[in-house]
């Protein structure tokens, strides 16, 4: 398969605007009106005054992690990426899979639901908390 040179470009700057805190960086990727879900917003979020309070905790939490893309498929309204991600929590460094599915409109991000599992890092999470 063939990837759109332009994809791979836009996928690995948009998946190295996730690490270091920035995430004034993050949302110029998302459109305005952009829909976002992940693990831990099911329900969802609508735009950037819903999104961008949320990357800024999130960021602010994660600082150190990394993301780096795993496979790549393009489809006809953006693209679905396997992912892997280094994220430390506490002591440890948990490496987790998983996928986004996103949908682009003129060069901006306007659907991203992301997508894996949570259990390890909530374990340790949880560790961390008891002691």
């Amino acid at each position: 398969m063939n990837v759109n040179q332009d994809l791979v470009s836009f996928c690995r700057d948009w998946l190295s605007a996730w690490t270091g805190n920035n995430p004034s960086e993050l949302i110029k990727y998302y459109d305005e009106h952009a829909f976002y879900r992940d693990p831990a917003n099911i329900h969802a979020l609508k735009g950037h005054r819903e999104i961008l309070p949320y990357f800024k905790k999130l960021l602010a939490s994660n600082p150190n992690w990394r993301w780096e893309e795993e496979e790549l498929y393009p489809t006809t309204k953006g693209f679905i990426i396997k992912w892997k991600a280094r994220i430390p929590v506490g002591e440890e460094e948990v490496l987790e899979y998983g996928m986004d599915i996103v949908e682009m409109k003129k060069g901006k991000i306007i659907r991203n639901e992301v997508y894996f599992d949570r259990t390890k890092i909530i374990s340790i999470l949880r560790k961390i908390t008891k002691t």
